[in-house]
């Protein structure tokens, strides 16, 4: 989209994972607001072009990003020397001021050019441990934004704020009985929302459908919304169609706002973005961390909210029926349990997150230009991927 050349331009690099996309588009959207032009950085990923074929008001730039791993080192570097030389052509066409990682690797080429043409780097680490490119990016990053205070003792960033998780907007004011008749559901009825992700999580997946004959028995009136990923949609369908349960079941669901909205409870895993999204809707949940996650960054984040009283917490390996169905008719059932999680979960979301990131930055935009010493080392850094 055209823009007026007087507008301070942002960059944010959010692509990849839908935990790192909407809360970069959320702060997106604020600075648009305020006057500001975005670029916003994606990957080629199908869960970032779906999001933005609705209409939106930024610059897309879309990279071949690829995510670290020593499997596919040649392929990794391959694509971030083909990303960074696609944004340097654009940065020099539409020069930001400020650039905004929100993590993965889709940010790490973006990150070391804005920093060798000037332009000041800014982080949001959206988990309890920060994963590996924002740990590199934090040599070169001015600022760093947390939603976990213990986020900022493993970056190598002296300015670090805690402002929570963006959120976008559609998360607020939504009504459970408006948002069931949106997705088609039986307005009556409780819902569960199953979730794993904007990927889909077939462990989730594996131990729902385990406990499915027992709740079913135990709780026949409730529906269910599951957002399968789409490798397991077609048995998961079958498995609710095989015990007669009334259940809408997808591979992925744009409107998570509608799915939110319409759930009495949640079990999902614990990314942070959805356990933000969880806390902005306040909905008691249930979280099965992905055990096999960085450094098991989700068993971070879940024992953390699960200290605050905001979150039920229930290891994947204990995910069986004779755990799973009385921990989720808890969670359905006993009121008290569920007004403590939702206090849990006020008490710890950050409605302003957003507004507070997008500012900031603007603030930030009148800043002095940055050296190029640190991205020089940096790049060296991942060519040899210390």
């Amino acid at each position: 989209m055209a823009t007026d050349s007087s507008q301070p331009r942002i960059a944010i690099a959010c692509g990849g994972t839908g935990g790192h996309l909407f809360p970069g588009m959320a702060v997106g959207e604020r600075l648009v607001e305020r006057g500001a032009a975005v670029t916003l950085i994606v990957s080629s990923k199908e869960v970032d072009q779906q999001a933005l074929r609705g209409g939106h008001p930024f610059d897309v730039l879309t990279l071949p990003a690829v995510g670290f791993g020593w499997s596919r080192l040649p392929a990794f570097l391959s694509a971030s020397r083909r990303s960074y030389g696609v944004t340097m052509d654009a940065f020099r066409k539409a020069p930001p001021r400020a650039m905004l990682s929100m993590g993965g690797f889709t940010s790490v080429a973006p990150a070391l050019v804005a920093r060798r043409l000037g332009c000041v780097v800014h982080l949001h680490e959206a988990n309890a441990i920060p994963g590996r490119a924002n740990r590199w990016l934090s040599r070169i990053a001015r600022r760093a934004y947390v939603l976990f205070p213990e986020a900022g003792r493993r970056l190598h960033v002296r300015d670090v704020r805690v402002v929570g998780m963006p959120v976008r907007r559609d998360f607020s004011g939504l009504d459970p009985l408006s948002s069931r008749t949106a997705l088609g559901m039986d307005a009556s009825r409780p819902v569960l929302l199953v979730t794993g992700g904007s990927q889909g999580a077939s462990g989730i997946n594996d131990a729902l459908l385990g406990a499915l004959p027992g709740l079913a028995a135990a709780f026949p009136e409730l529906q269910y919304l599951h957002l399968s990923g789409p490798r397991d949609e077609a048995r998961v369908r079958a498995a609710y169609a095989s015990l007669g349960c009334r259940a809408m079941v997808r591979a992925f669901l744009t409107e998570m706002d509608l799915a939110m909205g319409a759930a009495d409870a949640v079990l999902a895993r614990a990314g942070a973005s959805s356990a933000a999204e969880i806390a902005a809707v306040g909905i008691p949940s249930l979280l099965i961390p992905y055990p096999h996650a960085a450094d098991r960054h989700q068993d971070a984040n879940a024992r953390a909210l699960e200290q605050l009283g905001a979150v039920s917490v229930l290891d994947q390996e204990r995910a069986v029926p004779a755990q799973l169905v009385p921990a989720l008719l808890r969670l359905l059932r006993d009121e008290a349990f569920r007004d403590g999680l939702k206090a849990g979960l006020a008490g710890w979301h950050r409605p302003d997150a957003d507004v507070a990131v997008a500012e900031d930055l603007l603030g930030m935009t009148a800043g002095g230009r940055a050296s190029g010493s640190s991205s020089r080392r940096v790049i060296r850094e991942l060519q040899v991927l210390t």
